[in-house]
């Protein structure tokens, strides 16, 4: 039996999958609200109710990104289950795991799909930020075949479905009535905003949302000079050209406000010396140009993430758990990326697409408990696009399905239009030169539980983090979970989970596999091979720890007696 304290929007989710008999249920949740802890709460409990009726069925995990992958499986462990974060189509699963974590790009590529709807057969499935289901109609299919067999599905979301006329998997649609007609929107069987977040107190962190204007200087096409702040008017295919220029490593802007968010997070690490900054960069020669003026000009390290680079996930691992000040990435740290310490952001992108901004934002607003204060910056130009989709953070959204040329809101299809048809203008870049760029004045307003608040620049600090009541002192968000079995029963995990465990397993195993080859001369396949026969494993994709174990330690006998021999 495994106790935890659920925070109060996650037990009462928790109730209601609970009590319902739906194959299908729907959380939305804002991000940094625990998300994850729910589903997982969920899962044990359903896998133990299943198990106690004599039924072991199994858990699938649908992430958006391989490097959460790791992340769900290692917090799969904290709860009681074991995840196989490394599974492949051509891989069986292994008896000590209760499951397995895929992606949404996995599942849609060969026989993943076929594989996967025997693996999940009357289990459990996970489908973390399920709207990535809608991106691509591969993938929705590809999901729709893997899980129709399903005993039970969870689906979660933390940013606005797209508006468009991609249905998602297992997501029931109710017909809405609208002016000019009805719409089908998505129906959440439980919905938690950032706002409802914010009024409970010790979920997410209040998000202040310094908005820099200034004047850019740029040349067109047709070798015009354009002048603009971003308070002026433009025509559409100079929107995202002024956005450009404000950016460009080639003016003062972003100089500019990079001093003015690393000042910020100074002051923030003389309280909190691991508080940490993300700088969201346009492409990878921006990322590097932006690093070297943080390194250069205000003498502080900055690390670059860029999605090229293979060791990209390791460098966000080792960034979230150390404490050097500044991550500089294109698009490897949005949704789903737990750094916890982030404190200050700079959004300097010309991305600026609803979605996209939400999951920028989700980054800062993780909860630490114990901080005293708790306050997060996020640097924006006072682009009207960004300003619009800043105050709309509040706001939960429903997928809508319809066509793409009618929104939900029409005032942000005209800014989604803006974006596609500006972009387009904009890439023309032997066209388009920066002339100069100029912060000037800046404007803060921060999403609050009552709505949109506007503060002076100044006195906004004294402002009051909201409280952090003690979730642990009311009994009736304390949960009792069962124990479940693997199909090699029950054990004690460890402070290491499974993957863990094996992966370390894997590793000495093929270190003594290179030694025997060195000594016997055989090749690798051969090696191995005898090192299987000798621990009696078929695969060592599939082999338990206790079988990787014993392989370690009849080979380790093998290369002893070998070098006996030798002597």
């Amino acid at each position: 039996m495994h106790t935890i304290t659920l925070r109060p929007w996650q037990r009462a989710a928790f109730d209601l999958f609970r009590a319902g008999d739906a194959p299908d249920f729907l959380a939305v949740a804002t991000p940094g609200a625990g998300k994850t802890t729910f589903a997982l709460a969920c899962a044990r409990w359903q896998l133990a109710a299943w198990a106690r009726d004599g039924s072991a069925r199994r858990l699938v995990v649908v992430a958006p990104t391989s490097h959460l992958k790791m992340q769900w499986a290692l917090a799969a462990h904290r709860l009681g289950l074991q995840l196989d974060p490394e599974w492949a189509p051509g891989y069986g699963l292994a008896r000590d795991v209760h499951g397995l974590v895929t992606t949404y790009q996995q599942v849609a590529t060969g026989e993943a799909a076929s594989k996967l709807q025997g693996l999940a057969l009357d289990g459990m499935v996970i489908l973390d930020e399920v709207h990535h289901a809608g991106h691509e109609r591969a993938w929705g299919d590809s999901i729709g075949t893997a899980f129709a067999h399903a005993g039970r599905r969870l689906s979660l979301s933390g940013t606005p479905f797209r508006s468009d006329a991609a249905r998602i998997p297992f997501v029931r649609y109710d017909a809405t009535a609208e002016e000019g007609g009805s719409v089908d929107q998505a129906h959440a069987d439980f919905t938690y905003g950032y706002a409802d977040a914010l009024r409970d107190g010790g979920v997410v962190r209040p998000v202040y949302f310094p908005r820099v204007d200034g004047q850019m200087e740029w040349s067109t096409p047709s070798g015009d000079v354009l002048r603009a702040s971003f308070a002026d008017e433009l025509a559409r295919d100079q929107v995202s050209a002024r956005l450009r220029t404000a950016l460009s490593l080639d003016g003062d802007w972003i100089t500019t406000v990079l001093g003015q968010a690393h000042d910020r997070l100074r002051s923030i690490r003389s309280e909190q010396p691991d508080a940490g900054g993300l700088v969201i960069a346009i492409d990878q020669d921006h990322a590097q140009g932006i690093a070297r003026m943080l390194r250069n000009r205000f003498n502080t390290p900055a690390e670059v993430v860029v999605s090229d680079d293979p060791s990209a996930s390791r460098k966000i691992a080792e960034f979230a758990g150390n404490d050097r000040p500044w991550l500089v990435s294109v698009r490897m740290v949005s949704e789903g990326v737990d750094i916890p310490r982030l404190r200050v952001g700079v959004y300097a992108t010309t991305t600026s697409t609803e979605l996209f901004f939400r999951q920028a934002v989700g980054r800062f607003v993780r909860f630490q408990a114990g901080r005293a204060s708790q306050k997060a910056y996020v640097y924006v130009p006072d682009d009207p696009r960004l300003r619009h989709h800043a105050f709309q953070i509040a706001e939960a959204r429903r997928h809508v399905l319809r066509p793409p040329s009618q929104r939900d809101d029409e005032a942000s299809a005209e800014l989604d239009r803006l974006v596609h048809e500006a972009d387009q203008a904009a890439e023309q870049l032997s066209l388009f030169s920066v002339v100069s760029s100029t912060a000037t004045g800046v404007k803060l307003h921060a999403i609050t539980e009552s709505g949109v608040e506007h503060f002076d620049l100044q006195p906004f600090d004294m402002e009051p983090d909201p409280p952090t009541p003690d979730f642990d002192d009311d009994p009736a968000l304390a949960l009792d979970l069962a124990d479940v079995p693997t199909e090699a029963g029950l054990r004690p995990w460890g402070t290491l989970s499974v993957a863990e465990q094996k992966d370390e397993l894997r590793v000495r195993n093929q270190d003594v596999a290179k030694r025997l080859v060195d000594i016997t001369g055989w090749t690798h396949p051969r090696v191995q091979a005898e090192m299987n026969r000798l621990a009696g494993v078929t695969k060592v994709s599939t082999a338990t720890v206790e079988q990787l174990q014993r392989r370690l330690r009849y080979s380790e006998s093998w290369l002893r007696r070998l070098r006996r021999e030798r002597a």
